[in-house]
């Protein structure tokens, strides 16, 4: 079936297969969260992106593959609900960025820009994006046979950039760090998975980055 990338909470995961990795995504909790589960197909080797809610769903997914580690995007809630039980369950390592360490439930290690988080034989690149958290930060995945694969957590979104509570200065970092880090680094053929609702490419977005600034969100 081809991945579309649409989910509903409650039902079953979206299913994309890439040359070196399987990327899972499953809608959890009130508040319709995305959870992304990455599986190297060389080494079988797991990473969660958001333990958002619903630990017994998440521990599903998991399976009996194990986990190697948990990356928490930001430091909102919606999106490490599930995370104690799951890192109890599974042994896996907390992951978060450092400015956003305080705000998790548990001790994590600290990522910093330009951090890489393996997954078996794959590589998620670290960036940071400041605004709608402090800490906040995408994952790339530069696929060696194809388009590049971006989670984007709640920074980017189909139609707009995350929330910045109507203050100024946080949203010029906020969509000065999404165009100089995301939309002028990468190709528009990037898709993007966020922590909400549908995914997206960078070039179908592009076109409303001028509309973006000039509405202030």
């Amino acid at each position: 079936m081809t991945y579309s990338g649409d989910v509903t909470h409650g039902g079953a995961p979206a299913v994309r297969e890439l040359d070196g990795l399987t990327i899972s995504k499953l809608s959890v909790g009130p508040m319709d969260n995305n959870a992304y589960l990455l599986r190297c197909t060389g080494t079988g080797d797991q990473v969660l992106i958001d333990a958002a809610n619903e630990a017994p769903r998440l521990l599903e997914l998991i399976g009996d593959g194990g986990l190697t580690a948990v990356v928490t995007t930001h430091q909102h809630m919606d999106h490490w609900v599930a995370l104690e039980e799951v890192v109890a369950k599974t042994g896996a390592r907390a992951l978060v960025h450092a400015d956003d360490a305080v705000g998790l439930p548990i001790e994590a290690e600290r990522l910093a820009d330009g951090d890489t988080v393996a997954v078996g034989d794959c590589a998620l690149e670290v960036i940071h994006i400041k605004g709608h958290t402090p800490g906040s930060i995408a994952l790339l995945y530069r696929d060696p046979a194809g388009t590049p694969h971006l989670f984007t957590g709640d920074s980017l979104f189909p139609g707009g950039v995350g929330n910045t509570d109507k203050d100024p200065e946080r949203f010029a970092a906020l969509i000065g760090d999404v165009e100089q880090k995301l939309f002028d680094q990468l190709p528009d053929d990037t898709w993007f998975y966020p922590g909400h609702g549908k995914d997206s490419t960078l070039g179908a977005e592009r076109p409303a980055l001028p509309q973006w600034k000039a509405r202030g969100w």
